[in-house]
């Protein structure tokens, strides 16, 4: 879910990225021999993969022109955060700095505000003492091109919570695949991914760079949750059964939380730009049909009562099932043919009803520009839900699963789904992308975190208390 920093771009006085302060980590425990930066006379750790893949690497579409290590210079940062001040940023930046109490990273926060960023700072060092030394500030505006270079420049991955993404996000992309440096993000706005992957897919690809969307809520629970049902499936199948048959799966999504304001503006947004993405979709996936040799589809509209969960599901249209989709195109062990449908759980009909509703009512209100401002005033951006709100949020996600005749249920469960969850989620990305490189699957692109990361995000996220479990099969 987006967050967004209280921006109206072209406003700010532009300013090249700027590093203000940073060095190395000091207080965490060495675990392999530090390298040396071009960039500052300092050693730099590094730290071995804590994820091991436990299945077969698969080779994807994607998996062309990885970079040599020779090819890839020392940067001063494992990872930039930018937006870190804003209300989803600075939950992220508080999870990096108790991260660096358990693995080692260099990294910096980014954002337009020299001030905001201090105070950020000081915040973080009260959690971990460490980030008074090792942690960096850089400055950077969406507005100036130059310093999101800079910025990116400096990193061997960037994450971005600054949003909405149609309207703040592609000059960050574009200067991430310019400079070779990762980028993670939580955007759940579909025509801004579909933008980036036609604009950028093919370079990120020359340049061995992974430009991964849907990073947070937004998607992973349920782009990792099928590919742990599709694992289940699968087991004990020989590997040429394996890229063989017909796979069906389908989600269920029940949470509890409030979102932010900058959730709330991202949705008007997607709202309002509806048609452009359908009309960009279309001509997209026109494109490579042609060259398209498996078969993904979605499971046909269906409103009825389940009775393995007790529940309606009622579709749901999110960016979700447009991502769940793009990892079964890339990676074969999703069959020859694949299904999926996304669903909200509701207990009763009339709630389902009162859903579409107020959904339906938003989005016709997001189309015309005087009613669509009035929807962005309702909620301002910078706000969230407390923590003793957050405390009490949590998220489930069931997957029903089909392959051939075998039926298999699967649940993915955590906390606060919009926040805590999300910046745990991000985070966690992010630091796959560094710290786990040697595992992941050899993929550059615009992709998505199954096709970027798969295994090793898949047991970060299990050891970091997000739950994948078998439940039936």
């Amino acid at each position: 879910m987006a967050d967004a920093e209280n921006k109206k771009a072209g406003t700010t006085k532009k300013t090249p990225a700027k590093k203000t302060t940073g060095t190395t980590t000091k207080g965490t425990p060495k675990k392999v021999a530090a390298k040396k930066t071009p960039a500052k006379p300092v050693s730099k750790p590094r730290k071995q993969a804590a994820a091991k893949q436990v299945s077969e690497p698969v080779e994807t579409p994607a998996a062309v022109n990885q970079p040599k290590p020779q090819d890839v210079k020392q940067k001063p940062y494992d990872l930039v955060l930018f937006g870190a001040t804003g209300f989803t940023g600075e939950l992220t930046a508080e999870y990096l700095a108790r991260a660096m109490q358990r693995e080692q990273f260099t990294w910096a926060i980014a954002g337009r505000n020299k001030e905001k960023l201090a105070r950020v700072k000081k915040r973080l060092e009260s959690i971990n003492p460490a980030c008074r030394d090792a942690l960096g500030m850089i400055e950077a505006d969406v507005s100036d091109q130059s310093s999101l270079d800079a910025m990116a420049d400096a990193a061997r991955a960037v994450i971005t919570t600054v949003g909405p993404y149609i309207l703040f996000g592609e000059g960050l992309v574009k200067a991430c695949v310019n400079h070779r440096a990762d980028y993670v993000d939580l955007t759940g706005e579909p025509e801004f991914v579909e933008l980036m992957v036609e604009r950028y897919d093919d370079l990120a690809r020359k340049n061995g760079v992974r430009i991964v969307n849907c990073c947070g809520f937004d998607s992973i629970p349920h782009d990792l949750g099928a590919f742990f049902t599709v694992q289940a499936l699968n087991k004990g199948l020989k590997k040429s059964d394996v890229l063989k048959g017909h796979i069906k799966i389908e989600g269920f999504v029940r949470a509890a939380g409030r979102f932010s304001g900058g959730t709330w503006h991202s949705a008007v947004h997607a709202f309002s730009r509806f048609r452009e993405f359908n009309r960009m979709q279309k001509l997209r996936h026109q494109k490579g049909r042609s060259s398209q040799s498996r078969k993904v589809r979605d499971v046909p509209f269906n409103l009825k009562f389940r009775n393995e969960l007790g529940i309606w599901g009622c579709p749901f249209p999110t960016i979700d099932p447009q991502v769940v989709k793009r990892s079964a195109r890339a990676l074969p062990e999703y069959g020859e043919e694949f299904q999926y449908g996304h669903y909200v759980q509701v207990k009763k009909l009339p709630r389902v009803l009162a859903g579409a509703v107020f959904v339906g009512g938003v989005f016709a209100l997001a189309q015309f520009k005087s009613t669509k401002n009035l929807l962005l005033a309702a909620k301002p951006q910078g706000d969230g839900p407390s923590e003793f709100e957050r405390a009490r949020a949590w998220f489930k996600v069931a997957f029903m699963g089909e392959r051939d005749g075998k039926k298999v249920r699967t649940l993915v469960k955590g906390g606060d789904p919009g926040y805590a969850e999300t910046s745990k989620m991000l985070a966690e990305s992010a630091l796959c992308l560094v710290n786990d490189r040697a595992d992941l699957p050899k993929t550059a692109g615009v992709i998505t975190p199954a096709v970027a990361m798969g295994q090793p995000l898949l047991e970060r996220l299990q050891a970091a208390g997000i739950s994948f479990e078998i439940v039936e099969g």
